[in-house]
């Protein structure tokens, strides 16, 4: 592990001033553990390809622990993208209500992060600053260690999350844009795949 700390793709918002329909979009992984990297890649991609209101804020949080509460508080809404531990073939998308994964019992983990969402939103509801609802956008990684790149699976799964994650802002009717031409996304870790 590198150390690095990327900033967000685009600032979050400061505690207790969420704005009328603010939603963050988090994506969560350690983009040096193969596909855990696919929360930060899919952020990344949806804001090189679409332009979003100020009341949306994309976030790449990397893998936060207890500062996630950060990107959440005073929210309205959470969207959290992330690779989950379920049955199912890898690239495989599922989508769960938060309210679901705060349900599930400790030994069904369903994302490697999820302990700390799950410990961050309990802490938010319980100070009254939890968002109003959330969903986790997740896909069935192939392999989980070190290196970087996504697996062909998983690859194939980011325009999917890309459209689970529009088609969840636009039923809260938020309006995005394409951005013509798109950006290349900033994918810093993967050799050849753009960034800086």
């Amino acid at each position: 592990m590198t150390g690095r700390k990327d900033p967000p793709v685009k600032a979050p918002p400061g505690p207790g001033t969420p704005g009328p329909g603010g939603i963050s979009v988090l994506g969560i992984g350690n983009v040096l553990m193969l596909d855990d990297a696919f929360g930060p890649y899919v952020v990344r991609v949806l804001d090189a390809s679409y332009e979003f209101p100020g009341t949306v804020s994309l976030v790449d949080a990397g893998t936060p622990g207890h500062d996630m509460t950060l990107y959440m508080e005073g929210r309205d809404a959470l969207i959290v993208v992330d690779a989950v531990r379920a049955a199912g073939p890898p690239g495989e998308l599922r989508l769960y209500p938060l309210d679901e994964v705060l349900r599930m019992p400790p030994p069904q983990v369903t994302s490697p992060h999820e302990p700390g969402l799950k410990d961050a939103f309990l802490k938010l509801r319980f100070t009254g600053g939890a968002p109003g609802e959330g969903t986790l956008v997740g896909v069935i990684p192939k392999d989980v260690e070190t290196g970087v790149g996504l697996s062909a699976p998983v690859r194939a799964a980011v325009p999917h999350a890309v459209r689970e994650v529009l088609s969840l802002l636009r039923g809260r009717g938020i309006e995005v844009r394409e951005r013509v031409p798109p950006a290349r996304p900033d994918i810093w870790w993967e050799p050849g795949a753009g960034g800086a």
